[in-house]
This record gives C-alpha cells, structure tokens and sequence, in this order.
C-alpha cells in the first residue's frame, strides 16, 4: 500500500512536469512560428492539423504497444523520444523542423498518456478513481497556464531557450518514471466495488455524450491556438504576454477541476454536460469574433470552465466504464488527438471555401457550423438515452 500510494504520488509529479514540457511546445510553438518564422494563420493551421494526426495515430496505438512492450517500457520510450526531439528542435529551428519535430512530439504524447492514466487510476473503486482523476487532472492542468507564462518569455528570448527548457523537463520525467512497475494491477471484473451492469450502461451513454463533446471542444481548442496569436496581434497585445493571457482559458479549466474533484454530486448526473452543450460553442464563437480584449477573455473564461466539466466527465466515465484500462485511455486520448487534428482541417477547408461563400468568415462559418451541429446532436442524443436508462432502472 504504501509503494502504490507513493507510485501515485510520483506519478502526478511526472504528470505536471511532462505537461509543463508539452505545453511548451504544443501551444507555445504557434507562438514562436508566428513571431520568427513568419508562419501565416494557415501555415499555423497545417502545423496543427499534423500534430492532431499523429497525436491520434499514438494515441489509438497505445493499447497494442503496451500489449508487446509493458507500459513502463513505453512511458520510459516515449519521454526519451521526445527528449531528443526537443534538443533538435533548438538545434535547427526551422519550418520543417517544426513540422517533423512537432508531429513527432504529438505521436510520443498520444503513447504516453493513456499509460500514465491507466497506472493513476488502476485497481481503485469508482469513488477512488473520481479523486484520483482529480488529482490527476489538477497535476496537468496547472502547468498550462505556467507554461504559457513562461513560453512567452522564453521565445522572446530564443528558440533554443524554449527546447532546451522542454527537454530538461524530459530528462526529469524519465528518471522519476525509471521506477514505476512493468504494469499496473487492475480491479477483477467480478469484484464486488465494480459498478453493476445496468449502471455501467447508463454510464456508458453519459460517456458517449462526454465524448462527443470533448470532441467538439478539442477541436475548437485547437482552432483557437493556432488562431489566438492573430487574434491578440490584432488586438496589440505583445507576443511576451500574449501567450500568458491565451493560459487564461486553461487557468478557468483548471478551476473547473478543483470543483468536479471536490463536489461529487454530478457523478451520474446529465445537468453538466447537458449545460457545457450549450456554453462551448457559444464562448468558442465569441473567443472567434476577436471583438475586443475583455470580450476575448470573459470567452476564455466561460470556453475554459466548460471544457473542463467536459474533459473530467470524459475521463471518470472512462475509467470507471473501462476499468481503468490503457485502452479505455487510448479512445480518450484519441479523441483528444481527432479533435487536435478534425478542428484546424475544418479550418482550413474553411478558409479555402471563402472566396466561393463571399469571405473567409462565411467559410469559415459555413464549415464549422455543421460540425458544431453534429457534435452537439450526438452528445444530446445520448443525455436522452442516458436519462431513458435512469428513468427504466428506477421503475424496476
């Protein structure tokens, strides 16, 4: 007991450090092209439309990897490969290296982290995976908005500075991970803490509406990032603080955190989800507009406190669904990588439609707009079916 409770508290560490480091140079990357390599919005775009792909890529392979490899073997391959690449990214930081080093880096992220959900969250008892996810969530969710503070900064400085500082924080992540089991030890299907069956269906249909929309808000994450520094240019906000400001909407995702970590009334409950639905799309629109900058942030604000709700409903379903497997993470982060990669692609057919629709907002729109639809469709379908299954449960 007292190894695992330390496993676990090892973990989160690696957790926060191996999110300050991706940070970095998944959101602060679009920074540093803009700024000194030039990138338009649609290099931007393309940029995170590959890292979207091969986050998905590494992400959905993950389970067949552990399968032949161990999840320690792969965690501790995964954060060694993304080390190198970051040294190399400051060695030679220009447009392809930025296309190859950061496509490589999202691969290397969609491997890793279903394997450090899964050793967080194994052998636990749904009541002690809803904390455990909690802290887990805290753990990555406060180093984005400091690694945005810091990034600014740091590409202000040089580009080298941004890598380098990325793949010190590798190196620390792989020897707190050099002791961590081959594999975590999961809850036996029968035993008597698992969830029965009819609860595990209607939890199910909360799942698929909890990915549906995590979906639909990584996608607009990922419009937003490669966007935002247009947008606070636009505005004459300076690059040295802009990056910070954009951790605005990850600050607010953090708050949302330390409330479903500490209130355990909406597990089961379809209120929250049912609420983000609506307020996603509608801050994502008004982040989008760059009206001005209190109207940007009060966006942020609402975008991250919805996402949030989101993200921690996504992965406790999962996890008490799935039994906490690397599986059960892989879909999770796959979906995370297919919005990463599904949000700039829309973009991008947006923006070539524009000419033909009468302006690259009414492509833009024109695109989206369908999409936004779908996902919000979807997901209230199954909060129907899901208040359906509670309704049938009831009157038996």
């Amino acid at each position: 007991m007292r190894f695992a409770l330390g496993l676990h508290r090892r973990l989160l560490v690696v957790t926060f450090v191996e999110s300050f480091a991706t940070i970095l140079v998944e959101r602060g990357l679009y920074f540093l092209t803009h700024d000194q390599l030039k990138f338009s919005d649609v290099l931007n775009l393309w940029l995170a439309l590959m890292f979207g792909v091969a986050y998905t890529l590494g992400a959905l392979a993950s389970h067949s990897v552990t399968v032949r490899l161990g999840e320690r073997r792969l965690l501790l391959g995964a954060l060694g490969a993304a080390m190198l690449v970051h040294v190399a990214m400051g060695l030679w930081p220009m447009g392809w290296m930025m296309f190859a080093g950061s496509m490589t880096i999202g691969a290397m992220s969609g491997l890793k982290w279903p394997v450090i959900e899964s050793f967080v969250s194994a052998g636990l008892t749904p009541r002690q995976t809803a904390g455990a996810i909690g802290r887990f969530n805290f753990s990555w969710s406060s180093a984005v908005p400091l690694s945005l503070l810091v990034a600014g900064p740091l590409i202000a400085n040089s580009a080298w500075a941004l890598f380098a500082v990325a793949a010190a924080l590798n190196l620390v992540s792989l020897a707190l991970s050099w002791p961590v089991p081959d594999r975590p030890v999961h809850l036996s299907d029968d035993h008597p803490d698992r969830p029965p069956v009819d609860q595990l269906r209607r939890l199910g249909k909360l799942l698929w509406a909890s990915r549906w929309l995590m979906l639909l808000s990584y996608g607009t994450m990922q419009i937003l990032a490669a966007l935002i520094p247009s947008i606070f240019t636009d505005l004459h906000v300076r690059v040295s603080i802009s990056a910070g400001l954009s951790g605005l909407l990850d600050a607010l995702r953090l708050a949302a955190f330390v409330v479903f970590g500490l209130w355990v009334g909406w597990h089961g409950r379809r209120y929250v989800l049912a609420a983000s639905l609506v307020a996603l799309p509608a801050s994502f629109a008004v982040i989008l507009s760059g009206y001005s900058l209190p109207v940007v942030l009060a966006g942020e604000v609402v975008f991250g406190l919805a996402s949030g709700a989101i993200y921690y409903a996504a992965l406790y379903y999962a996890m008490v669904v799935k039994n906490a497997s690397v599986e059960a993470g892989g879909v999770h982060e796959g979906l995370i990588g297919a919005g990463f990669a599904a949000g700039p692609a829309i973009m991008l057919l947006g923006r070539w439609a524009g000419p033909v629709l009468g302006g690259e907002m009414a492509g833009t729109v024109a695109v989206v707009a369908p999409v936004v639809l779908l996902c919000v469709a979807a997901a209230g379908v199954a909060l129907v079916s899901a208040g359906k299954a509670r309704a049938d449960r009831t009157a038996m």
